[in-house]
């Protein structure tokens, strides 16, 4: 039987060592507030950026969180000791930034990756410790405007902790950290079930604002069909791993959002950035193929992305 999700208590949380990398959106805020809450907070990243960091620290807009500016090191290689440390780089860019992770450094520190798709959990096994990877999920909005200049804007900022091979008390421990922090912070038993569960939200999202170039409430107004048949799609192979998803409820989240939010891989292509296409729409298409869930729209538009060279 599946434990309920557990949210730790917020009692005082031992003083940490957490490196974070890829100081972007998502990892500059965590960073940020770790720091602020009495962590030491080592950022791993590129020289230039680094070097921004050990000098400006990073400064926080938050409406949540307030306007704050937090002191960090940084450092282009993890050199010395930590207790966990989060990956917060993009999909594209793992291969690269886990060069600064030499699996000698991490030694018994928690490796914490909030990357989009399944798949990745799998790489870092195989490259580290299987037991201190600790797969997670964060729901927020948060961007980078400049090296140290985040702009935290979602009323909310949530993160699912997961981990099937990571003791139990090495997660509660953790979560008691982040919750503390700020983000309110939940750890789940079921690994599968909280990938996926982000997975089904945000491949259909990610895949029709980025195939029509809209935000999503034009895309939900004039491409529902197709939005429509991207949702059960994806919730049959969800279904098929394991982690059953409500096509209707899904569709409802979806209404439900401003009419003006742009997906991540929507504003990647925007700005010419790499795109996320492998890790989210590719990922589901190899999941259906093992299946053998049909996902004609999802495979037609996943194909006309990368015609398109997205």
């Amino acid at each position: 039987m599946t434990n309920p999700p557990h949210t730790p208590d917020t009692a005082p949380a031992p003083r940490l060592t957490v490196a974070v990398l890829g100081p972007g959106g998502v990892g500059g805020l965590l960073a940020a507030l770790l720091s602020r809450a009495g962590h030491r907070v080592l950022c791993l990243a590129g020289e230039r950026t680094a070097e921004t960091l050990r000098t400006t620290g990073i400064q926080v807009r938050s409406a949540l969180y307030g306007d704050f500016t937090a002191p960090v090191a940084a450092d282009t290689v993890l050199r010395e000791p930590v207790d966990a440390c989060l990956i917060t780089v993009k999909a594209t860019a793992l291969d690269d930034a886990l060069t600064r992770i030499p699996p000698a450094a991490l030694d018994d520190a928690l490796l914490v990756p909030f990357l989009n798709g399944v798949e990745h959990p799998a790489l870092l096994r195989a490259r580290y410790a299987p037991d201190r990877v600790a797969p997670s999920v964060i729901r927020v909005e948060s961007t980078r405007t400049a090296p140290g200049l985040i702009e935290h804007t979602s009323p909310f900022a949530e993160i699912d902790l997961t981990g099937a091979k990571v003791p139990r008390p090495r997660l509660d421990a953790l979560a008691g950290v982040l919750t503390a922090a700020g983000p309110v912070t939940r750890v789940l038993d079921d690994e599968s079930a909280a990938l996926w569960a982000k997975m089904s939200f945000l491949a259909p999202f990610a895949l029709l604002t980025t195939r029509y170039g809209l935000p999503l409430g034009e895309a939900r107004t004039r491409h529902r069909d197709e939005l429509a048949s991207l949702v059960a799609e994806t919730a049959a192979v969800s279904r098929a791993c394991g982690s059953p998803v409500d096509p209707a409820q899904a569709l409802a989240r979806y209404d439900a959002f401003p009419p003006a939010a742009k997906s991540s891989m929507q504003r990647d292509a925007e700005a010419g950035r790499p795109l996320e296409l492998d890790a989210i729409g590719g990922a589901l298409l190899r999941a259906a193929d093992r299946h053998g869930v049909p996902v004609p729209v999802t495979a037609r538009i996943v194909r006309e992305l990368r015609e398109a060279g997205r």
